[in-house]
């Protein structure tokens, strides 16, 4: 293996926390498929804000984790440091809300203080079943041959103005869930900056890795041999 490539993974680990178990795993489930190394760090959120944006720019990828996290006010500062770089970045599971007040604020698209984003829909600390229902050809593509059944534990629905106001200027819609929800989004203009409101992390194994981390994982050895 030959390359090898520095991913930092943007939370405050918790060892009880299964998806951040699954964070590892689905990274080594990839790098195998890729026949890559990778090393990957755990940064909490409070020592990451804490950093001027160049810092990132050591780091081939970028993963916010899922929650929880131990102070949210920080996350805009990291989501105006990796938004403003071309490092592949990935979200998972309650951050997707985080990043789309990022988007509302940073927009100005709420200027009457409206509710535009619901509360957690998943219920105690589970895990639920959700659809994907891929709307680009690229997601259609990721998706053909693994099972569009994923796993979550925070599903949010976003108002229809504000869905009207983003998509396809701020953002793109990638998928919907079976509520008709948006479930995966990326950032315009950016060569790979992907949104989960799910944890693909889960569904992930070594015999079958999941095709969202396969590809950001893809890109981030794409820029690490752009950089040589």
């Amino acid at each position: 293996m030959s390359v090898v490539l520095k991913i930092a993974i943007i939370g405050d680990y918790n060892f009880t926390f299964n998806s951040h178990h699954a964070t590892n795993l689905s990274l080594d489930h990839s790098a195998n498929f890729l026949e890559i190394e990778v090393n990957y760090y755990w940064i909490r959120v409070s020592e990451a804000v804490q950093h001027k944006p160049v810092y990132f720019e050591q780091f081939d990828g970028v993963w916010v984790a899922p929650g929880s996290f131990q102070n949210l006010f920080f996350l805009n500062g990291i989501f105006k440091a990796i938004t403003s770089r071309k490092i592949p970045v990935l979200i998972t599971g309650e951050a997707f809300k985080f990043f789309m007040d990022y988007l509302i604020l940073t927009n100005n698209l709420n200027a009457n203080g409206e509710k535009l984003i619901s509360d957690n829909l998943v219920s105690g600390n589970q895990f639920e079943r959700v659809s994907i229902h891929p709307q680009s050809k690229n997601f259609d593509k990721l998706y053909e041959n693994f099972s569009n059944t994923e796993l979550t534990s925070s599903r949010f629905s976003l108002y229809p103005q504000l869905i009207q106001q983003l998509n396809g200027t701020v953002i793109d819609i990638e998928a919907n869930n079976q509520f008709e929800d948006p479930e995966i989004i990326s950032l315009n203009g950016h060569p790979f900056f992907v949104v989960c409101a799910f944890c693909p992390q889960i569904s992930s194994t070594r015999d079958i890795p999941h095709p969202i981390i396969y590809t950001f994982l893809k890109m981030s050895r794409e820029r690490n041999q752009s950089n040589l």
